[in-house]
């Protein structure tokens, strides 16, 4: 069996997982990098891969540059570029919201391949994030997921004014509402302990609803850790 730092190749991944959806979501990662090797038959660059711990304080020491405005700006030259043109093994990965002011390379100081980076408004845990985070973990390797989620989110902000929406914006609000019901009604700031619940529940979802995630969780070879973005300092804080 194929595998990199002790995780299953890209075929077994998918033979693993033995859905059609999740073969066509790493069929167009494999067409998007020019169908190169990405993964489980490429060599390693990181032989020794930082394990959750590292790779949290990794994320939490660029946030601190970030806040403090010293980022260093790692990985960003044309070397870095072409060391990882033939393959990516990113040390984390990130459920982030698509809001524009939440870039997660910018706000955690990282650089080209250090990052796997999945955003959907409201950082849900929606069933095509779930695969590209599947992908990460099993056949690139990464040993964290961080869902990461910021103060004035307006997705969650639509799921708690529950009013109808135009088009597929009301498909991502019906994945949070799930979320608001773990909020007390008597909360001093509700929409903030909303946000922070629907970090929680997104993150608890991507247990549940991916038997690969929580098979890497149960082998001690995957953590997931729940963050909140602060849009007016910079600063993420862990909640979970």
């Amino acid at each position: 069996m194929s595998r990199i730092n002790g995780f299953i190749g890209r075929r077994h991944f998918l033979s693993l997982t033995g859905t059609a959806s999740l073969a066509v979501a790493v069929g167009g990662c494999n067409q998007l990098i020019g169908k190169q090797p990405a993964s489980a038959d490429a060599k390693s660059i990181n032989l020794n891969p930082v394990n959750s711990q590292q790779a949290l304080k990794l994320l939490l020491d660029g946030n601190r540059r970030f806040v403090k405005g010293t980022p260093k700006y790692p990985n960003q030259s044309r070397r870095r570029l072409q060391a990882i043109a033939k393959a990516q093994y990113p040390f984390a990965a990130i459920l982030g919201c698509a809001d524009s002011r939440v870039p997660a390379e910018i706000v955690f100081d990282q650089g080209l391949g250090d990052l796997f980076v999945v955003r959907v408004a409201g950082n849900i845990a929606s069933d095509m994030a779930i695969a590209s985070l599947e992908y990460a973990t099993s056949v690139l390797g990464t040993r964290l997921i961080v869902v990461l989620g910021h103060e004035n989110c307006g997705a969650v902000a639509a799921a708690i004014k529950n009013e109808p929406l135009p088009g597929k914006i009301g498909d991502f609000v019906e994945d949070i509402k799930p979320a608001l019901t773990m909020v007390k009604s008597t909360s001093k700031n509700f929409a903030q302990a909303a946000i922070q619940a629907n970090i929680q529940y997104q993150a608890e979802k991507l247990k549940e609803k991916s038997t690969v995630i929580e098979q890497l969780i149960n082998q001690g070879k995957l953590t997931i850790v729940g963050a909140a973005y602060n849009i007016n300092t910079g600063q993420i804080s862990v909640i979970s």
